[in-house]
């Protein structure tokens, strides 16, 4: 079969290396998974760089998300087990961690609603609690990450303001349901949100940015407020000033989704069953910007990386419909 490898760390357009090798043999409780379209995550990048939290083996196939179909023709989306990652014709994932796929979503989308639309649900509904007619801040809104965490707020019945960076991704936001959209390039970030809420602030804030969108944060949080570190797509890890979270009593919450699969697994589950719930209806539907063929992955992989992408990126290996 054909796959992606990794063999040294580095950017993922000049790491990445197409090769011909064997399909990977499923280990004791993993199943053989063919690949039907892989989606394209920012930590995609940083395990090409060597800078995720987990580390594999080189040479190793990146890919940490798919859609794909297992021996008895049923549709799953999962985490295929690395090193023998999604940007690949076949992976192998533990059979304990495959989902069914929605009906609702075609193979590209399916792939797309695992990592970013759960790390949104757990974060608003778990983490913060999330209530109705509260205002949603989300940094990055048009991004994979971003646009998972508006649509989910606006099933929730929040009022959702999007950041972005460049009216083209404001477009994207607005059309993925922002109530405002604010441009960092362009806007006053923290006064405009302010005005937005008649000086109260956001009730919550969705930052998997990190650096000056977590500094712009603290100072627009309304009182008693929830602030979500979910990543550092900047680069810039912030160090807050816990006198200020005291004095404006409002909540720095941290949120590690893979987590959930070692503490508390049976929760991915019943989150899937929500998500699908929520796509029958059509009130979710991951926004696919692109869809690239297996031989192309690399480019694309590389653009994740650089942050000029909106919504989700697909790889999908030729021959399959997605």
């Amino acid at each position: 079969m054909q796959a992606w490898q990794v063999h040294e760390n580095g950017e993922p357009g000049e790491v990445m290396r197409l090769a011909d090798v064997d399909r990977p043999v499923p280990a004791e409780g993993q199943v053989l998974v063919k690949v039907r379209a892989a989606n394209i995550n920012f930590p995609d990048a940083l395990l090409c760089r060597g800078q995720y939290q987990i580390r594999p083996t080189l040479p190793f196939t990146p890919g940490v998300e798919i859609c794909g179909e297992i021996e008895d023709g049923r549709r799953v989306i999962t985490n295929p087990a690395l090193p023998y990652g999604g940007f690949a014709e076949y992976a192998v994932a533990d059979a304990a961690a495959l989902l069914p796929a929605p009906d609702a979503l075609g193979d590209a989308e399916a792939a797309a609603l695992h990592i970013g639309y759960q790390t949104g649900w757990f974060g608003l509904h778990r983490r913060a609690h999330l209530q109705e007619g509260e205002t949603l801040l989300v940094h990055a809104a048009a991004g994979g990450v971003g646009s998972a965490a508006v649509q989910l707020g606006k099933a929730a019945g929040a009022r959702v303001i999007g950041v972005v960076g460049g009216a083209d991704k404001a477009a994207v936001a607005r059309e993925l349901g922002c109530d405002l959209v604010l441009d960092r390039r362009a806007d006053d970030i923290v006064g405009a949100v302010k005005e937005a809420t008649g000086g109260r602030g956001a009730d919550v804030v969705y930052d998997p940015v990190g650096g000056t969108a977590y500094a712009q944060s603290a100072k627009c949080v309304a009182f008693e407020g929830r602030i979500l570190v979910v990543g550092f797509a900047s680069g810039a890890i912030p160090t807050p000033a816990l006198n200020h979270a005291l004095v404006k009593n409002y909540s720095i919450v941290g949120l590690h989704w893979g987590l959930y699969n070692t503490k508390d697994p049976r929760s991915i589950a019943r989150c899937h069953e929500e998500l699908t719930e929520l796509a029958t209806k059509g009130a979710i539907k991951p926004l696919i910007s692109e869809r690239v063929a297996l031989g192309d992955a690399a480019a694309a992989v590389q653009r994740v990386a650089d942050g000029v992408t909106t919504g989700r990126v697909a790889v999908v290996p030729e021959g399959v419909a997605a």
